[in-house]
């Protein structure tokens, strides 16, 4: 049974999404298509828009047979740590290909580059090291050092997202030395963080962006049954997840937490927690902090995971000590089909990590999990906040047809 991972996040699933499970399927042959998914809060250092469940069953729904989440301590990072993490889990799911989009939409420029900067990797991790002194923030000391290691010889754009975490995808298989082929098609017709829905094929900026702020109609940017659940969640819970919903609760976690306490939470160095503390007194909404907090050397993206990891109370020593294992402990099924179900029993001798179908111990992460949950589910009202906490505790959502 050939198998293809994809790795997402689906905040929330769009026609994008849609052609690019449909591509994957057909180039790669696939019988079986895994999704690596983000949990409740996102790479980018972001709320999902709605919970993992919702999202899981959507894509379920749209034709996915298995979703996995991509535990916390890998999905809020940068590009090379979400990456290492979502390959180890396709890895060990024995994953045949995995597929990726990317604005460049060719892969072997991708492996090229994998090849001369493993032979240069001293002189990449030294450009690195010299402009992160030069006050640059991460990925710009990357982009720098990927040009000048390559002589400009490869023609990647890494001011495109998709670009550098596709090379972090490609990378991590090298490294693992994995049997897993990379593939990629090209993103069509719109930009990352477009923030208009132009196209039947638009961002996920555009599509949160027109529902948060009742814009216009996502109507024709995403399958049906994407706006049915998430019009039902909203219906339900009162609100979506985004991060203006969290902003009282943020502000006063900071404004009540010693300077020892914040200078512990994952992300945070250099004193950036004093910065933190000054300009939370003046700020009046979530998006004015941001502006009061940005600089050259830490990024709007870089300040929203230190939020997430403030908000969840997520500690360096337990991240440090949880990304220090060879590989993940294990990994939790969150959505499947029949065809996930037999995928499962027909690998299960050579999966070389053990499953789980619910938060209950022996998961190893349960206990992060469930705080969380918790921290994601606080801005709903009470009797959601109880009826969602017991979802981690059941089974996964199985799709029957």
């Amino acid at each position: 049974m050939k198998s293809c991972g994809l790795i997402v996040e689906y905040n929330p699933y769009h026609n994008g999404h849609h052609y690019h499970f449909q591509q994957a399927k057909e180039i790669t042959g696939a019988d079986c298509v895994i999704a690596v998914m983000s949990g409740n809060f996102l790479q980018r250092g972001e709320p999902a828009l709605t919970d993992k469940f919702s999202r899981a069953r959507i894509a379920v729904e749209q034709g996915i047979d298995l979703v996995v989440e991509l535990p916390y301590f890998y999905a809020v990072q940068h590009s090379e740590l979400f990456a290492k993490g979502a390959i180890q889990i396709l890895n060990s799911l024995q994953a045949d290909a995995v597929c990726f989009g990317s604005e460049h939409g060719q892969i072997d420029e991708f492996k090229q580059l994998y090849q001369t900067i493993r032979h240069r990797q001293h002189d990449y991790q030294e450009t690195v090291k010299v402009a992160l002194q030069e006050g640059l923030s991460y990925p710009k000391a990357n982009e720098i050092a990927f040009y000048q290691v390559s002589d400009q010889q490869v023609s990647l754009d890494f001011t495109k997202p998709n670009n550098m975490l596709g090379y972090q995808y490609v990378k991590n298989i090298y490294d693992l030395n994995s049997s897993i082929k990379p593939v990629t098609i090209t993103r069509v017709q719109n930009n990352y963080h477009d923030i208009e829905i132009n196209d039947s094929i638009a961002s996920a900026t555009s599509i949160r962006q027109a529902l948060l702020y009742n814009e216009n109609s996502i109507d024709n940017a995403v399958p049906f049954f994407t706006n049915q659940v998430i019009a039902q969640y909203k219906n339900e819970h009162e609100r979506w997840h985004h991060w203006q919903a969290y902003f009282p609760l943020l502000k006063y976690r900071v404004l009540t937490m010693t300077t020892a306490e914040l200078q512990a939470i994952h992300g945070i160095k250099e004193g950036i927690e004093n910065r933190i503390v000054e300009t939370a007194k003046l700020a009046s909404t979530f998006q004015h902090w941001m502006e009061l907090l940005k600089t050259k050397r830490y990024t709007w993206t870089s300040l929203q995971r230190i939020f997430t990891h403030i908000l969840t109370n997520s500690q360096k020593s337990e991240i440090e000590s949880l990304l220090s294992d060879h590989h993940p402990k294990g990994f939790r099924i969150l959505a499947m089909s029949k065809q996930g179900q037999e995928y499962l029993r027909y690998k299960k001798k050579s999966i070389d990590i053990p499953w789980f179908t619910s938060n209950k111990p022996p998961y190893p992460y349960h206990l992060m999990d469930e705080r969380i949950d918790h921290a994601y589910y606080s801005i709903l009202p009470v009797n959601s906040q109880q009826h969602l906490a017991k979802q981690p505790y059941s089974r996964p959502i199985i799709k029957d047809a």
